[in-house]
């Protein structure tokens, strides 16, 4: 095993204007000593890690620094009885590439509690076109289903469709039986939601708040919702009797415009997303319907794939809003 490694470096520049990413060579030696070596196979382009590509406070505050928030690989080397060498693991919804460094590198060292073992029936790649985005789209579909919204109750919808957790989300409803209308802002992805098995696509000015209206027509039986702000409001208006809505983001706005009345009139649930200190049960659980019975038909039409010399671009991409689906980051030495 080499010494040395490729790893994508934020650096801030002395007096702190600026930040620079560059690929370096680092040493093993310069990982933190904990449980789990990892080589790093395949990881993910998340919004966060773009946020912590341009050293947004709110992500990474530590710099120099390796974003990424997710990473598949093999075990190299454990001091932990729950993996052993050349097992498959899938490290997502933790808090490497903000905390401390990440899976934008061919090698990680990462506690054992933060790792679950890859599921029988997924690859690695397969793993990482869900990743941290698919694994807070299938807890939020998890949580719709634990207050009983299931296919028969009515009509889904999905906003930031075309994003990581929006893509995911629509292709897990689908699968799993769900009429799901995708919102989205970019008319020219039709085909993409579509394909990923949206029945309905319509802009996100059809779905637009009415303010100083308590409630809108009950439409949603239920839905996941990316954006926050005015969209969520609209679709907590607009929901129905004892329906539900998961929020998994707010790249609209942290704000909610909103009465009581959708909850109080109709029972409405809010349902907050949070991937990051799931209990080990419910992750295992999860990650194993996402090999078996949640896997959706076209899992890999989700995504596109680069290498690491290749992210920057993709980076800056996500960072405009042109990210369409995921993005997969092929970690392997050539």
């Amino acid at each position: 095993m080499s010494p040395n490694f490729r790893s994508l470096v934020i650096r801030r520049s002395e007096d702190g204007g600026a930040f620079t990413r560059t690929i370096e060579d680092r040493r093993l030696s310069d990982l933190p000593a904990s449980d789990l070596l990892i080589r790093v196979h395949y990881s993910s382009l998340n919004y966060k890690d773009a946020l912590s590509c341009i050293g947004h406070p709110g992500v990474t505050r530590r710099f120099p620094h390796t974003p990424g928030l997710d990473a598949a690989g093999i075990v190299e080397k454990s001091s932990s009885s729950d993996f052993r060498p050349n097992d498959s693991v899938i490290i997502a919804g933790s808090a490497i590439g903000t905390d401390f460094c990440g899976g934008f590198a061919e090698f990680i060292s990462v506690p054992s509690s933060i790792a679950v073992p890859l599921p029988k029936g997924m690859s690695l790649r397969e793993s990482m076109i869900y990743g941290t985005a698919g694994f807070t789209a299938a807890l939020a579909l998890h949580q719709l289903r634990k207050v009983g919204l299931r296919p028969k109750k009515g009509p889904f919808v999905v906003t930031g469709a075309t994003g990581g957790v929006g893509s995911v989300s629509v292709s897990l409803l689908s699968k799993l039986g769900y009429n799901v209308t995708a919102i989205t802002g970019k008319q020219h992805a039709r085909n993409f939601l579509e394909l990923i098995g949206a029945h309905q696509v319509q802009s996100r000015e059809a779905l637009s708040d009415i303010p100083g209206r308590s409630l809108l027509r009950a439409t949603w039986a239920g839905g996941i919702d990316t954006v926050g702000g005015s969209m969520l409001a609209a679709l907590l208006k607009s929901c129905r009797e004892f329906g539900g809505i998961a929020t998994t983001g707010l790249v609209g706005s942290s704000s909610l415009p909103v009465s009581l009345m959708p909850f109080i009139l109709r029972g409405v649930n809010l349902l907050g997303i949070n991937a990051q200190g799931l209990e080990r049960k419910t992750r295992l659980d999860l990650w194993l319907k996402l090999a078996g019975e949640w896997r959706p038909e076209r899992l890999d039409s989700l995504a596109t794939e680069c290498r690491l010399d290749q992210l920057s671009p993709e980076v800056d991409k996500i960072l405009a809003g042109q990210q369409v689906g995921r993005v997969v980051v092929d970690m392997r030495a050539d």
